[in-house]
Formats: C-alpha cells, structure tokens, sequence
C-alpha cells in the first residue's frame, strides 16, 4: 500500500498533522490501532489558549502573548527553547481560531472560583497555577459540550480529517519502520484486522477505554483478549511513505514495564490514557536511532478542589509541615506528595471551611466530582472537638491552626483508590526539531522522513503539565510536523 504522508496514532496530534499535511496538497494515511480517539477522547476537552482569544476577548480578559509567556515559562522551563515558547504564545489565539474552523466549539463564560474541571455552565478558567502570579487571566478554554468534552473535540477533528480526503486504518497496528539503505525512513510495517476480529477488537478496545480506565484488573483482562487477537488475526503489510512518517502514537503510561523503568515513583497512579498509550510510538523511533528525553516526567493530579472552600484548609506531611500551596495546580500537588512525601498528604479545615464546602457540592461539581467528595468528606475523614484529639486519633502531627472546632483531617494520600484516584500521564518522548518537528538522533542530526508530536515527542508540556497544555502541545506540534512534511515533499518536487 502506497501513500504520501503516514501518520501513526489519530487522537488530537495525529489528526492535526493529517489535516495540515492533507491542506497543503499531501496524500495522507492514518494508521490506529483502535478507533481512534487515543487518551483526546477520554480527556477534558481543556486547550491552553490565551494571549487575547476571541473567547477572552467576549468575557472581558485582557490577556497578551507576553503575559501568556511570563506564566508558561515557569512551568515549561527547559522542555522547549524560549523562541519556540514565544511562537507557541504568539500564535495561541490563532492556533485556537484555526480549531474553530475546523468546527470546534469554544465558549466565553468564566468559571468564578476555582476548580479541577467546570461544570456544563462554565467553559473558559484558571486550568494552572495563573493566579500565583503576575497579570493572571483564564486561560484552559474548554471544548464547549456537555460532560467531559475530549470525545467532542476529537469527533470535530476527525470529520475535518475526513472531509479533507485523509485515508484511516483502523484496528491496525504500527510494528517497525522502514528505512532505505541512507536510513530515511520509507514506511511502516503493521498488522491489520478486518471482518469479524476487526468488530470484537473495536468492542473490547472501547471497553478498556472506558469503564476499563477506572477498573484496572478489567482493563487487563480485556488487553489480554486483545493482544491475542491481534497475534492470531492480524495480517502483516506494508505501508509505504513517500514523503515521509509521523509519530503521533501517545505516551507510554499503560506500559507498565516502561513505567517501571522510568518513572517507578507513580505506580500508584490511575493511567490516563488508552491501551495504545503504550510506549509504541516511542520504541518505532528509538529503535532506528532516534533520541528521547524526559522520560522521567510524570503528571500525575492531586485535586481537592472543587469545592473550592477547602482551599482554605492546609496541606500537611505526617509531621504537621506544610506540603504545598493549595492555589497551586493539582499536578504541582501531586509532584509535591509523589517526590517528595512518598505520595502521603492530609488537608486540615475546621468546622466552617467544611460546611461551607459542603453547601458548594451542589453547585460547583460534576458526577465524578461529587465521587470524590463523597470520599473526602466519608471514610477519608477524621473529626475531633480538638486538634489535640485529631492528632491522637490520626497519628499525625499538628501544629498552629488558626480555626473553628470541630477540625477535620482529610486523607489525600495517593493511593490505588476509584473514589479518590490520582490521573497520571507521561510527558517525555522523541527528541524533535523545534522548528520542523523532524526526529533527531543522539548527536542532534535529523532522522530523515521521521516526524513526531504530541506525547510521542518531547514538548511545551514536557517539564510540567497544567490543564489543557497536553492538548495544545498537541495541536501545535502535530500542525507544526503536517505543515513541514508537505513542504519538504514540494522542496523534493521542486529539486527534481
């Protein structure tokens, strides 16, 4: 099978690169191993957007693109060069126009307090740690549907993929890479499934995606089944690329084995993400040479809010020292517990910061939201007349607290639970080009016809993740990689 431009992997990046490569004139086939979607699908639906969005704009945020960059610098730090910051930042509203266009819904109603995810009324928020810091604005621009809008995004994405002639293969499977004798890459070697087995692996595959993200032992059980028909059904082929491959495959949180290897701190973690977030994408490109970084880079989110009340509570270790600032993002909190508290944390209120968090549930929690409460405020709660007595009770040492009896400590300790669980996502990947997204080798030289985005790369979002950066990282790299590959086929056009 021939094409122009292979795209591995069709969740936001992917289809990104395919409808930019398929814009400019390419020939484009996406391979998926299931339906498509990837952990887009499952997600929130949150792009990072600011620097002036119509969005912003319509509800009365002043925002700029340096404003926008003075905050991400903090959290992307080294994972990107500044000028590629820079550009990410000046071409944000752009970037956020050009999804629109493709039929994306985006909305300007604020969310006024803070939260881990807004409800159906609320689609533009503080989704970082903005608020820490100089000129602030909202800036996680939700996909404007009801409940989590990951699947809505991606459906938009895709129908625009289509409409625009790219080719899809689904419940197909990326084995290895083909290369010519000078090592440019020319193509993939896959597995494929079609009539029946084809049907059973689209069916299991959505079970594991959902309920079989929140049930891990089902989730097994069902890769297991899948794995298997795959290794009895599928049938190999070969696609070749003429102007050249791009990775868009995932991260790699549902390998354990590379969890392990690289990240073994966040075993603890709920995998965000589906079967194929299993590191493949990764393995294609290192196997011919190709450099990785950030492997180490683990997101992994501890929310206590919403209700937004019990930010006025204090996080504490077992020694009563103070873990971090609730204001912070939930990832932040996260790294906080995991690296440094072995994943262990308790947040004390007194008597009115909890009932007032109690009358918030109705109005400032979605269904998974008030799971969450259910659990805080249930069999995670210890209460006492005295913080003397709370520390008896809990083991846990107490200091000053200026407050209300009674005083309530809740347990957030990362731990394997479905009523309160820790999301987690990998953000390291393949070295790119931050110019062209081309794969780069060890020494800094360009895997030639290799292109990778989103988290099979190295990105924005590869240090520190707040919400919506994955997204976005997404967009812009796989636009970044579709635009280039179509270039380099018209500079090979042109030179011949």
């Amino acid at each position: 099978m021939l094409a122009g431009v292979v795209v591995v992997g069709f969740g936001a990046a992917g289809a990104c690169a395919a409808i930019e490569a398929a814009e400019a004139g390419a020939d484009v086939l996406v391979l998926d191993r299931f339906d498509g979607g990837g952990a887009t699908a499952l997600s929130g639906g949150v792009v990072y957007a600011g620097g002036g969005t119509a969005q912003q704009a319509k509800a009365g945020i002043t925002d700029t693109p340096d404003a926008m960059y003075d905050y991400l610098a903090h959290e992307v730090g080294d994972a990107v060069t500044a000028q590629t910051l820079l550009a990410f930042c000046d071409d944000s509203a752009d970037m956020l126009a050009w999804l629109e266009d493709k039929g994306v819904p985006f909305a300007a109603s604020v969310c006024p307090y803070k939260t881990s995810y807004p409800t159906d009324r609320h689609y533009l928020y503080y989704s970082g740690s903005e608020t820490l810091y100089d000129k602030p604005a909202p800036r996680g621009h939700r996909t404007a549907g009801r409940g989590t809008s990951g699947k809505l995004l991606f459906q938009r994405l895709e129908r625009a993929a289509v409409d625009r002639g790219v080719r899809i293969m689904r419940q197909t499977t990326a084995q290895r890479l083909v290369t010519d004798p000078n090592g440019r890459v020319t193509g993939v070697v896959c597995r494929q499934l079609t009539g029946f087995p084809a049907r059973l692996h689209k069916f299991l595959g959505k079970l594991a995606a959902k309920p079989g993200l929140y049930v891990p032992a089902l989730r097994r059980r069902l890769h297991r089944s899948i794995r298997r028909i795959e290794n009895r059904h599928g049938t190999e082929i070969t696609v070749s690329a003429r102007d050249g491959v791009i990775l868009c495959a995932g991260g790699f949180v549902a390998n354990p084995v590379m969890m392990r290897e690289h990240a073994p701190a966040y075993r603890r973690g709920l995998p965000l993400g589906t079967l194929g977030d299993d590191g493949s994408g990764i393995r294609l490109g290192s196997e011919i040479g190709a450099a990785t970084a950030k492997l180490d880079h683990v997101s992994a989110w501890r929310f206590v809010t919403p209700p937004s009340a019990l930010m006025e509570g204090r996080l504490i270790n077992e020694r009563g020292e103070e873990i971090c600032d609730l204001h912070r993002y939930g990832a932040a909190v996260g790294h906080a517990m995991i690296t440094e508290h072995g994943g262990k944390g308790w947040l004390l209120v007194d008597g009115p910061t909890l009932a007032e968090a109690k009358r918030q549930i109705p109005g400032q929690t979605t269904w998974f939201q008030r799971l969450q409460t259910h659990y805080l405020f249930g069999r995670a709660r210890t209460t006492a007349p005295t913080l003397a007595e709370l520390s008896r009770r809990t083991g846990v040492t107490i200091g000053d607290f200026a407050g209300t009896a009674p005083f309530s400590l809740i347990d957030v300790s990362i731990k394997r639970s479905i009523g309160y669980p820790c999301p987690m996502l990998t953000l390291g990947g393949l070295v790119v080009d931050e110019g062209s997204g081309e794969v780069l080798t060890a020494d800094g030289h360009a895997v030639a016809g290799l292109y990778a985005a989103g988290r099979n790369a190295v990105g924005i979002c590869s240090n520190s993740y707040v919400s919506g950066l994955s997204l976005a990282d997404c967009v812009y790299s796989g636009r970044r990689a579709g635009r280039h590959v179509a270039a380099a086929r018209r500079s090979r056009g042109a030179q011949r």
